[in-house]
């Protein structure tokens, strides 16, 4: 697996890995499974492993700390703090309040059974912190020797240049695929490129949707978190299925899946751009590796680019859109 350099300090495998749906969200997971991607994927060379502490609550940094147990040297590991969640999954806010980053921190820490995070996120923006009061916080770590890379989760532009004027951000992580190209539009692009800062696109598939084997609601388990999601309805979701359709075609022609299509393209928009599609199976982490091979003409992008334009897709990323982009 080729490797890119995060922030111009983070060098990590071009394809990561999102452990998120391992624990939670995505339906009922499979420990054993979701070990063995884990342990596949770093055998492939994806080195990259994206959690947080909010994904279980707290179970997929455990799950985590004990797939990577005698291998932590090949891994570049990721968190992130600032969604508190209750043990009982309650949600309880958005807090970046300096003494809640170093007691999450200390918790994530012993958790993933590590002495050191390699990239630790601000995973949303508290409106009611400075962001400069988080990001001093967030600096001590550093100087601590608890966290070597620092980044942010879904800012806006101006909140980006803060945090960077604190401490510089290694990588901006924000929801990015052929179904949000956002980035591009709204000014993140523009300011993490100035500022020479990576960029890191969780669910660049879709939430699965670009897979193209959703093809109706009932296709989710019950407890799926996407059932709730606004593109996935009613007369949204027909229309997105449509978008879904067009890039099916083109991925055919190419002689690969949808996904590996879907991932091809985020990583043709720029060598500071990393995915981390998520998986709890091998199947699709051996797929989804895949993609980094793939090969993409001025012909093909300017296809996929009609397929999927700027503002296509029906309806919006969350069901509450107030924690994104502060």
């Amino acid at each position: 697996m080729d490797q890119r350099t995060l922030g111009g300090t983070l060098t990590v495998s071009k394809l990561g890995l999102g452990c998120m749906g391992m624990s939670e969200f995505y339906g009922t997971g499979d420990e054993n499974e979701a070990i063995a991607t884990i342990h596949r994927a770093l055998d492939l060379g994806v080195d990259f492993l994206d959690t947080a502490d909010m994904y279980g609550p707290f179970t997929n940094e455990v799950l985590v700390g004990r797939a990577i147990k005698g291998r932590r040297d090949e891994v570049v590991l990721a968190t992130k703090f600032g969604n508190e969640r209750l043990e009982d999954g309650t949600y309880v806010r958005v807090n970046g309040r300096p003494e809640y980053v170093r007691a999450a921190c200390d918790a994530s820490l012993q958790r993933l059974g590590v002495d050191t995070i390699d990239l630790y996120y601000q995973h949303r923006v508290d409106p009611n912190t400075p962001v400069e009061d988080t990001w001093g916080a967030m600096k001590e770590l550093v100087d601590a020797g608890k966290v070597r890379h620092l980044g942010i989760s879904e800012a806006a532009p101006a909140t980006i240049r803060r945090a960077h004027g604190v401490h510089p951000v290694t990588a901006v992580q924000t929801e990015y695929s052929l179904w949000t190209r956002d980035p591009e539009e709204d000014g993140v692009f523009d300011t993490v490129r100035e500022l020479g800062i990576g960029f890191v696109a969780y669910s660049p598939l879709g939430r699965g949707f670009l897979s193209g084997e959703i093809r109706s609601i009932d296709d989710l388990a019950e407890n799926d978190f996407r059932r709730r999601n606004p593109r996935f309805q009613g007369e949204n979701f027909a229309k997105n299925l449509e978008l879904v359709d067009r890039v099916r075609q083109i991925a055919e022609e190419k002689g690969v899946t949808p996904s590996q299509l879907a991932l091809a393209w985020v990583l043709h928009q720029g060598d500071d751009i990393v995915p981390i599609p998520g998986t709890k199976r091998v199947k699709y982490l051996e797929e989804n590796a895949a993609a980094a091979d793939i090969t993409l003409t001025p012909e093909d992008l300017a296809r996929i680019d009609e397929a999927a334009p700027v503002g296509s897709t029906a309806g919006e990323r969350y069901p509450d859109m107030s924690s994104v982009h502060r």
